[in-house]
């Protein structure tokens, strides 16, 4: 149920593990402070108006001359930081002391009535920012004016103020922090993605913490054997097929001597037939080997391709649906195009060749109205060597090589192909390349 709410990222994901134990300590330092230091220090700036009110009463209490009465008043409005008024022989209004909603508002009431032994009533006036108090006393009712800041303290708003401050402070540094431990991941997963499409990653250095540079330095062993790797099935392909054409070349200059021989032109269709063979595992060997990925005008390309097909005597009709140009490598997909032209050519009449970009992919459609290739054999058709049963066999259709190489070369530069059934009943062949 959680995982659904947490980042998809790990720069997500660390924040979250970076804020949160700062929130929480937050809160539980607010509590605390709220329970411990607030409490105490709002009773007695509240123990304090209360006694300077019970004071001033008392005094005017004892004093009975009004010149004595008002100076009294007068200093305790220059001295005591409150506004004393006197309004003599006006009784104060009965009712039950309120009951606020605010903690701290029950607190301070409490609090001055228990300090102060008069009858009174308090009032909050927030738009003034004060109390008004009204205490009843022997001489009439005093009336008291106390500002906010008098009795509540200030420590509350600094606190805050510190706590978001600092927050936002240590949040801005996390954060800067963690994209510089994020980022050559990031470069990793890129440099990964680049080779995974055929593409150079040569300028990937590992950086970062010791466990990202492990990783790092990982990669560029897993490539360099990746490529060793692919540099001897090359090698040992092309010296197979060197080994395999001196004999051949012999037999077929042995085979141009004996024209008279009736069984000679058999031999010699073999012999071609032995050719082309290693002339496929060649291809299939080879892939992309060598050959970079480009920017490419990718509509001139596939004109380009369609026009060959068109000069072997193929129907082919081209329609591209936009700009299309990407990073890719113009040999190999022409390569692969021509694989698949060819093969609609061999058993179709007619074909069509459809291109567009779809988002950050370049689709492009190879469709045919041909016999086509029953759904349960599509995947297989891939695999190197396989040939179908009925009509794309040896006979007339090569060694099996030309769809395998065609996915194995489009692999190699982060795309692949798949097949379907065509709107014309035939095979469609739907290319996908990162654009």
């Amino acid at each position: 149920m959680l995982k659904r709410f947490l980042p998809r990222s790990l720069f997500g994901r660390a924040i979250i593990i970076v804020v949160t134990p700062v929130i929480l300590l937050q809160v539980v330092a607010a509590i605390v402070f709220y329970d411990r230091h607030l409490d105490t220090v709002t009773r007695r700036l509240a123990r304090s108006v209360a006694g300077d009110i019970g004071f001033v009463a008392a005094a005017l209490t004892r004093s009975e001359d009004n010149l004595a009465r008002f100076r009294i008043l007068q200093s305790a409005n220059q001295r005591l930081n409150l506004s004393f008024a006197l309004l003599p022989k006006q009784p104060l209004k009965a009712g039950p002391l309120p009951q606020p909603n605010s903690p701290l508002e029950r607190l301070l009431i409490r609090t001055i009535d228990e300090g102060l032994e008069l009858a009174f009533n308090i009032e909050n006036r927030r738009e003034l920012k004060n109390y008004l108090i009204d205490v009843a006393f022997e001489g009439g009712l005093l009336r008291v004016v106390v500002p906010h800041n008098r009795i509540t303290s200030a420590t509350l708003d600094v606190l805050i103020l510190w706590m978001v401050g600092s927050s936002m402070l240590l949040l801005a540094i996390a954060i800067v922090f963690l994209r510089n431990q994020v980022r050559p991941i990031l470069r990793l997963a890129d440099a990964a993605d680049r080779f995974g499409r055929g593409q150079d990653v040569e300028d990937f250095k590992p950086s970062g913490a010791v466990e990202v540079r492990r990783a790092g330095d990982a990669f560029l062993r897993m490539r360099e054997r990746i490529e060793r790797h692919l540099r001897q099935r090359t090698e040992m392909l092309a010296g197979v097929s060197h080994d395999l054409r001196t004999p051949l070349t012999r037999l077929k200059l042995e085979l141009a001597m004996l024209r008279d021989v009736p069984a000679a032109e058999a031999m010699k269709s073999d012999v071609d037939e032995m050719d082309g063979m290693i002339d496929g595992y060649l291809d299939f060997a080879r892939g992309a080997a060598g050959e970079r990925a480009v920017d490419t005008d990718v509509n001139a390309l596939l004109e380009d391709a369609v026009g060959d097909a068109q000069r072997l005597g193929g129907v082919v009709a081209f329609t591209a649906r936009g700009d299309l140009h990407g990073r890719v490598r113009p040999l190999s997909l022409k390569r692969c195009l021509g694989n698949l032209l060819g093969n609609a050519q061999r058993y179709a009449e007619t074909c069509a060749l459809t291109a567009r970009r779809s988002g950050d992919v370049i689709e492009i459609i190879v469709d045919d109205d041909g016999p086509g290739i029953p759904e349960d054999e599509r995947e297989a058709a891939f695999r190197p060597f396989y040939r179908l049963e009925n009509s794309r066999n040896q006979g007339t259709g090569g060694v099996g090589l030309g769809l395998a190489i065609t996915r194995d070369t489009l692999r190699n530069q982060g795309g692949d192909v798949t097949l379907d059934t065509a709107p014309q009943g035939g095979l469609r062949a739907i290319i996908h390349l990162p654009a």
